[in-house]
């Protein structure tokens, strides 16, 4: 977890959701039924504004969306060709992994999320589920995000950098460890001004509890396998369809009145 997710909102309606400027520009992916690693997706960061010169605004932050590359690349990275293995982070031990651990201190971010799809394997093979909000609010998925310049010598030093990042993940909780034992990091509105604050290098708080609110109010849906496949996308991969087997085997169901 996690492997693919959706993302439909436009950056307009995202920067209401999250109380953030649009600053993704011309690079903000389209509608994205089916996102997969090294696609553009939207993120959200708190930074303190440059001027001219790229001096900072100690006393000055601001939110805003930007678009990154999903899957990490280490600053230190020789090829960018790494961040495919590296879209998800293990938040327990993310702050001790040279991969992350500059990250968690400095460049945390949020990937909003329509919801993310999760695979349960069993006897007849894997039944995907698309999990998402009850009421249609985004997923907040706590994020980590690394800027990556190419050390090629025909890159040149004015080749514009890489920015990427990776999905926090946990142990999954409750109706979720039915259908995978990982989740992502999902953080409610109370906790998003400290887990962007640019100023603050300790979070492990916000990384332990998860948000028992957010939690029950997730559905869990079986979708088609249709998602199996990055060629596929539209509104059809996150329909509720029948699942293979007794979904009250593993103590999850889908929506009692299939919202689609």
């Amino acid at each position: 977890m996690c492997g693919r997710y959706a993302s439909t909102k436009n950056p307009a309606r995202l920067a209401a959701e999250f109380d953030a400027v649009d600053q993704t520009g011309e690079d903000a992916p389209e509608p994205d039924y089916n996102v997969a690693p090294t696609k553009p997706v939207i993120a959200v960061v708190t930074r303190h504004p440059r001027d001219d010169d790229g001096t900072p605004d100690p006393d000055t932050t601001v939110r805003g969306l930007r678009v990154m590359r999903w899957g990490l690349v280490p600053h230190w990275a020789k090829q960018r060709s790494i961040g495919s293995k590296m879209i998800n982070a293990r938040s327990e031990t993310a702050a001790s992994k040279p991969a992350y651990r500059d990250a968690m201190v400095r460049r945390r971010c949020l990937l909003p999320a329509d919801g993310w799809f999760e695979w349960r394997r069993d006897a007849n093979g894997k039944q995907p589920f698309y999990i998402t909000s009850g009421d249609g609010t985004s997923l907040a998925m706590a994020g980590l995000w690394s800027v990556w310049r190419d050390p090629a010598a025909d890159a040149g030093p004015d080749a514009p950098p890489l920015v990427t990042c990776a999905v926090l993940t946990r142990d999954a909780v409750g109706r979720l460890t039915g259908i995978h034992d990982r989740m992502p990091v999902l953080l409610g509105p109370e906790s998003w001004p400290a887990w962007l604050d640019p100023d603050r290098e300790d979070v492990t708080d916000l990384l332990t509890t998860p948000d028992a609110a957010i939690l029950d109010a997730l559905e869990l849906r079986p979708v088609s396998d249709a998602v199996n496949s990055v060629r596929n996308n539209g509104p059809e991969l996150v329909k509720l369809t029948e699942p293979a087997t007794d979904l009250s085997l593993f103590d999850v169901a889908p929506d009692p009145v299939g919202r689609g």
